[in-house]
């Protein structure tokens, strides 16, 4: 095996598992967002293509009972896939809301939907009747073009799929370069600029292919010649397709940071949020699982998972109110240390102390009351709620029992003083009520 096929094995390769990566997100798309799936079936439609050019695909497929079939079906499936492509470049750039002057790019895009589909069915009539007609298959071939160098059938056939393949490309480019020159998000930049790149090669590859095929009527070159030429032009296109599916993919690594981002934050959740939903299974929508089998519950989005979670958990702990002393929040505060100011360290703990012997209080059989005192929201949004609840997790698994039964203790002490005190002397609240007014 040659480097050359062997670098075709790992294209083909990485294109299907880009294919199978987005394919879950082009099923889930609804009619308004076509472009997800006009894009999965470019990478699908390419990595068929690729496939069918790999040594042994290749080689099967030709010796077939259809001479060269490999090249029929790798057209085939190219041209399904350029389609695909163009009628992306449409979705994202033929919508325009303004009434106003249309911009250039969006013209060109409109102009491009409505010959797309058309020329792609010209294509591949024209390529299925050069094939079986004009095209010599009395010898199944290894390399199409180098073993078909010099024949003016085989060099018509290729013609026609390089005119509609380096249109296609130049069309991409074209676009692409603009998206590129106006992205704002470094990561949209890069893939698109490497994107670019690769149609740029798409256009040189197709150029370079054609006049070589048809020169080599004129001129019939060696084979060796043709075999070099032809072994060049594969291995530049094995570099087109890297720099397109590692392109494509790069925008998306946003999205695959945040889905690990929301997976950490199960990870360190559940925990907490398993011991609330067990003390009130009535909460959740579905009853408390383990964490293995929380994180395999597919036909829940990782987000709504997340934002369900810290829903069920403020839920809880309002419940938790009714069953914990009203001093418990001193005495937990004074537990952490929240004296020494430093909220950042003392806060997550605070709530954490709370929670372990509010639950304890719970478990204990002890009759609903008033609400208790519980800490203040620590966010004005749901990412900001749940980084305050991953910190208040940590905090909490690092509570034991034994210290929740005293803090619980000695807030229940704390109240039990309180009520004993003469009626006469002032609370504690009244005090401050009484220092605020005179100031």
């Amino acid at each position: 095996m040659t480097p050359l096929d062997l670098a075709g094995y790992l294209i083909a390769g990485l294109m299907t598992a880009v294919a199978l990566w987005r394919m879950p997100a082009a099923l889930r798309g609804d009619e308004a967002d076509r472009r997800r799936r006009a894009l999965w079936g470019c990478y699908a439609g390419f990595a068929a293509a690729l496939w069918t050019k790999t040594r042994a695909v290749r080689i099967g497929l030709n010796d077939s009972s259809v001479t060269d079939l490999s090249v029929l079906i790798k057209h085939y499936t190219a041209t399904i896939a350029i389609l695909a492509i163009l009628s992306y470049i449409v979705a994202i750039y033929g919508q325009y809301a303004d009434d106003g002057d249309i911009p250039r790019h969006v013209r060109f895009a409109r102009l491009i939907q409505q010959v797309a589909t058309k020329a792609s069915v010209a294509t591949l009539v024209l390529l299925t009747v050069l094939f079986f007609t004009v095209v010599d298959r009395s010898v199944p071939s290894d390399r199409f073009v180098a073993d078909h160098a010099g024949q003016w059938g085989a060099t018509l056939y290729m013609s026609v799929f390089y005119l509609y393949l380096g249109t296609a490309s130049a069309v991409c480019a074209y676009q692409w370069a603009l998206a590129t020159a106006s992205a704002r998000l470094r990561l949209l930049r890069i893939g698109l600029g490497m994107m670019t790149f690769a149609m740029f090669i798409g256009v040189g590859y197709t150029v370079s292919r054609t006049l070589f095929l048809w020169v080599s009527v004129i001129d019939d070159p060696s084979e060796a010649f043709a075999l070099r030429f032809d072994e060049i032009t594969e291995a530049s296109q094995v570099v087109l397709f890297a720099f397109f599916a590692v392109g494509a993919s790069i925008p998306a690594l946003g999205n695959v940071r945040r889905r690990a981002k929301l997976w950490r934050a199960q990870v360190r959740l559940h925990a907490l949020w398993y011991e609330l939903m067990t003390a009130f299974p009535d909460q959740p929508f579905d009853p408390p699982a383990p964490l293995v089998r929380e994180l395999t519950r597919f036909g829940t989005p990782a987000d709504l998972r997340i934002d369900r979670w810290a829903a069920d958990i403020a839920d809880a702990v309002e419940k938790l109110r009714h069953y914990a002393p009203g001093t418990l929040l001193t005495a937990a505060g004074a537990a952490a240390g929240a004296g020494d100011g430093d909220r950042d360290r003392t806060g997550p703990l605070t709530e954490a102390y709370w929670i372990k012997a509010a639950l304890a209080a719970h478990a204990a059989g002890v009759a609903p009351g008033d609400a208790a005192a519980v800490g203040s929201r620590h966010a004005t949004d749901q990412d900001g709620e749940v980084a305050w609840l991953v910190r208040v997790a940590a905090a909490y698994r690092t509570v034991t029992a034994e210290q929740a039964r005293r803090i619980l203790e000695s807030s229940g002490a704390a109240e039990s003083a309180g009520a004993a005190e003469p009626s006469g002397a002032p609370q504690p609240s009244e005090t401050a009520a009484a220092k605020e007014q005179t100031a």
